[in-house]
């Protein structure tokens, strides 16, 4: 192919590994966690980076961040609080699979609209595993496993885009419309709830419609599932010291993410919780050893070091611009075409890499690449949160298939309707209700 000459040598190298490891993840010849590896062997090999900065960006705040979740997730199961979280949401849905899936999803993106998703996602997923398992034990059901972690994943993504805080991509999004010249845009915490609020409940019920069609379910009622689930809660008796101290200590590590985040970093912060239930006994580091999944936890890292390389060497840059130059001659003639190239070229980069790292990158881009500011920065803002294609596009998506009961085609068989219905909403939102809104608050 010919050379770009508009890109590094270390940019176009990186562009070419970022091809492979796509076509590594989609196929999976070879084991995901060897994936993983094989991006640091040749980020070195490939000259993109030296080997010690290579093995500085597979170590970060996110890493340690999905690493103290898993931990803390195998403590909370081995402690049985998740049968109890378990029943105490059932009691809320009843026992109908469909309500069920909703209720997951549901609770899932409200929550995380304001605490964030790797929190929520965190919390949930022992519920849904402690479910999956008292049905598994008699019958073979991919279908309602796969429902049931993707209610959780998907919502928790659905929800990021809710608030300001509930994802770094929108206080990016939001300081780069206060620093556009002369007419900076301010928008309140309120004002953007606005904005993004009607588009998280409405792809709710379509989320959990499409979800429902992907992967139709075994089983329509949990019915026998639900009763082994309350027996095996009633043998446990009343809650015990221990099951209380995890609840405190969960409770702690929750108002540290929430309120600390800034400061301390989200990692720090949960692999304190890991420590926390293994110095006061709860959970022994074998037992801790044994469950986690560090494969997931190396690919994670590894698809964080290729975004960073992607955005250190001008990569993202240069994919932005090269798409945005392609279209350029229709851009001036069609009104909503700026808005639809910015939702086609951020939702691909977002499932490169991280939803932040694309706003941060194609957040200026796009800004300036034509049409009203306001409008531009917040499709460019909630499309970043369009990562269901694949298990390294989203936290969550990542957290959810280090459990091993999901395939990677999964994301695929799924991801493409949730993808689209996304974007359909957004096309909708932007063309009827984001301009009355803006002449509403006379922004």
């Amino acid at each position: 192919m010919p050379y770009p000459e508009t890109i590094s040598p270390q940019g176009y190298r990186t562009l070419i590994l970022g091809i492979m490891v796509i076509m590594l993840i989609i196929t999976e010849p070879v084991p995901l966690p060897a994936v993983a590896l094989l991006i640091a062997i040749l980020e070195v090999s490939f000259r993109i980076s030296n080997p010690a900065e290579v093995a500085q960006s597979y170590m970060s705040d996110a890493v340690f961040f999905i690493m103290g979740s898993l931990m803390m997730g195998v403590a909370i199961v081995h402690q049985g609080l998740d049968a109890r979280l378990a029943l105490a949401i059932i009691r809320i849905t009843g026992n109908r699979v469909r309500n069920i899936t909703f209720g997951f999803l549901f609770i899932s993106a409200i929550l995380s609209s304001f605490i964030g998703e790797h929190t929520v996602v965190a919390m949930m997923l022992p519920v849904a595993i402690t479910l999956i398992k008292n049905v598994s034990n008699h019958r073979h059901i991919p279908n309602l496993t796969a429902l049931l972690l993707f209610s959780i994943a998907y919502g928790c993504t659905i929800g990021g885009i809710g608030t300001p805080s509930g994802g770094a991509r929108n206080a990016l999004m939001l300081a780069y419309l206060k620093s556009i010249p002369e007419n900076g845009i301010s928008l309140s915490y309120f004002d953007w709830m606005l904005f993004a609020y009607p588009m998280v409940i409405i792809r709710i019920f379509f989320a959990s419609w499409l979800l429902r069609l992907a992967f139709v379910p075994e089983i329509k009622f949990l019915d026998t599932p639900i009763r082994r689930l309350k027996v095996q809660v009633a043998n446990r008796g009343n809650i015990s010291g221990k099951e209380i101290l995890a609840i405190i200590i969960f409770m702690i590590i929750f108002l540290g993410w929430v309120f600390l985040n800034e400061r301390i970093g989200m990692g720090i912060i949960a692999i304190s919780g890991a420590f926390l239930y293994m110095a006061t006994g709860l959970v022994s580091w074998n037992t801790i050893s044994k469950n986690t999944n560090w494969g997931v936890i190396l690919l994670f890292a590894s698809a964080i070091s290729l975004g960073i390389q992607m955005k250190n060497h001008g990569t993202a840059v240069w994919l932005g611009n090269s798409f945005i130059h392609s279209f350029q001659f229709l851009l001036d003639r069609f009104e909503m075409l700026p808005y639809a190239v910015s939702i086609v070229i951020t939702t691909l980069m977002s499932n490169v890499i991280s939803s932040s790292a694309t706003v941060a990158v194609l957040g200026p881009i796009m800004l300036n690449m034509g049409g009203d500011p306001l409008l531009m920065g917040m499709t460019t803002a909630v499309a970043s949160a369009f990562g269901y294609f694949s298990a390294v596009a989203a936290p969550a998506c990542m957290i959810i298939y280090s459990t091993g009961m999901i395939k990677m085609t999964d994301f695929l068989r799924a991801g493409w309707r949730v993808g689209i219905m996304s974007i359909i909403v957004l096309l909708f939102v932007l063309k009827l209700y984001w301009p009355f809104l803006i002449n509403f608050l006379e922004l």
